[in-house]
């Protein structure tokens, strides 16, 4: 039996990255996917999971559009039966511009997508969960919103938001029986950060990647997918309105001069 088994679970952001690699975990320990993305490609990760044996249907839609966000969370109840877990993963980086050169249009995008998209997402899975007693929902952060100067200025900001709407939504449901965490991934390779890993693989400087984390290396995808899974599982029955790292050690220090 796996973890997941015969519960529900819809994942915003599934065509790539963490998103992709936790619909195929989810799966995996037995849970049926919507997949939900922006991009045609969710088809091919419904598509794979399917073919493996496991359970899922895809849906294109904007994660930062209420109507589509609802109309996701209504597929998934109607086609599996309800809705159990949700990973409202879906996020843009909103570009690299400095802080003072960014524009009000890249902002209101941003947390459009990275912190609107979330709460939408909060909202309408609480709904069809409330009604069953439980649920869990799970939200990427990122440890640019617990530390400034992990990223621009939006999607830092954004981010922020993130790790205060789920302690807000904790409460808001409380007795509820649905929990709300947020995971704050580090430097993870991801569509996102691709360009960071191809210059420094162009410089060759690869190795160089993730240095300032007490684990010296970047994350993966399959490593977010995993904290996803705990927290959506009954193994984190007593966790909520929680923002936890997964970052190698980065966020936990101060800079650090290595002594030896």
């Amino acid at each position: 039996m796996g973890r997941l088994q015969d519960r529900v679970a819809f994942i915003t952001g599934a065509a790539s990255g963490m998103g992709r690699a936790a619909a195929r975990l989810f799966a995996d320990e037995g849970a049926r996917v919507l997949a939900f993305d922006k991009s045609e490609a969710v088809v091919e990760v419904a598509e794979a999971i399917t073919q493996g044996g496991g359970a899922a249907a895809a849906m294109i839609g904007d994660a930062g559009l209420e109507a589509d966000v609802e109309k996701a969370v209504a597929t998934a109840v109607r086609e599996f039966g309800g809705l159990d877990v949700c990973f409202a993963n879906a996020g843009i980086i909103g570009g690299y511009a400095p802080f003072l050169e960014e524009t009000m249009e890249q902002w209101q995008e941003v947390l459009r997508v990275n912190l609107i998209g979330p709460f939408l997402a909060i909202k309408h899975s609480a709904k069809a969960m409330i009604p069953r007693g439980k649920g869990a929902i799970v939200c990427t952060a990122s440890v640019a919103g617990v530390r400034g100067a992990g990223a621009g200025g939006a999607y830092s900001g954004s981010k922020a938001g993130v790790i205060n709407l789920v302690q807000v939504a904790s409460h808001e449901l409380s007795g509820t029986g649905v929990r709300v965490n947020a995971i704050c991934p580090g430097l993870i390779e991801t569509g996102m950060t691709q360009n960071v890993f191809e210059r420094a693989r162009q410089r060759g400087t690869d190795h160089k990647i993730g240095q300032l984390s007490a684990l010296q290396r970047a994350g993966q995808p399959e490593e977010i997918a995993a904290m996803a899974l705990f927290l959506a599982s009954d193994d984190a029955s007593y966790v909520n309105g929680q923002a936890i790292a997964v970052d190698g050690g980065f966020s936990s220090s101060l800079p650090y001069l290595k002594r030896r």
